[in-house]
């Protein structure tokens, strides 16, 4: 942590994507589940949550099939693959068009990269969505994406952000700032020397810059 006043020279950004750059809604599927039969979805989502159901899909260790019939198993649901597709990604909302222009006005002044915990289901869905709603692929606005399926590995583990700095050998870690929304995924900010920075829900990335320039001093 820089002492208060002290600029921080940034030159890479790594970006959070749910709650950071896509907004999420826990309150929509939890209706889709409940339009599916399901009253008790805090229950099922309590048990699949111990059972580490969702870190293991999130992590790529299981695939979409087996994790519908494993919320299947634990809701006592029979709906296909579709309904339960369908209903699992209502937790995707809606593309903020200033925070898309945002990554595109900054891109050319920064390093720009995304760490996302995710899961097939849901890439399959928001990044075609993506691309419809704005005539370009998401990843064109960053350097590299790092999805938790894909690498194997999920934040708040140690591993992905270490990760991401041997991955990026070029960059100083110490000149590096990650933005996420839950602060048990910021609470690594000292690994590697990386400095980190609480998104709540009042603030918009966009508040952090000023005429496309970071416009913190410390985090």
């Amino acid at each position: 942590m820089n002492s208060a006043g002290n600029i921080l020279q940034i030159k890479n950004i790594i970006f959070d994507f749910g709650g950071v750059i896509i907004n999420i809604s826990h309150q929509r599927v939890e209706k889709a589940f409940s339009d599916l039969g399901l009253e008790n979805f805090q229950e099922m989502f309590n048990q699949a949550t111990q059972s580490d159901l969702f870190r293991i899909f999130e992590k790529g260790e299981i695939g979409p099939d087996e994790f519908r019939n494993r919320i299947r198993n634990i809701t006592g649901l029979t709906a296909t693959d579709a309904d339960l597709n369908h209903a699992w990604n209502q937790i995707i909302g809606s593309y903020p068009a200033q925070r898309i222009e945002l990554l595109k006005n900054i891109k050319d002044k920064y390093r720009i990269f995304l760490l996302s915990n995710t899961n097939i289901i849901h890439f399959d869905f928001y990044i075609p969505k993506f691309e419809l709603e704005f005539g370009f692929p998401l990843q064109s606005l960053f350097e590299k994406t790092y999805w938790s399926f894909d690498i194997g590995m999920r934040k708040p583990d140690l591993d992905p952000y270490l990760f991401v700095i041997r991955q990026n050998k070029s960059f100083d870690p110490a000149e590096t700032l990650f933005i996420d929304d839950s602060i048990q995924n910021i609470e690594v900010r000292k690994v590697g020397g990386l400095h980190a920075l609480l998104l709540n829900e009042e603030t918009e990335i966009n508040e952090l810059f000023n005429d496309n320039k970071l416009k913190i001093n410390s985090v």
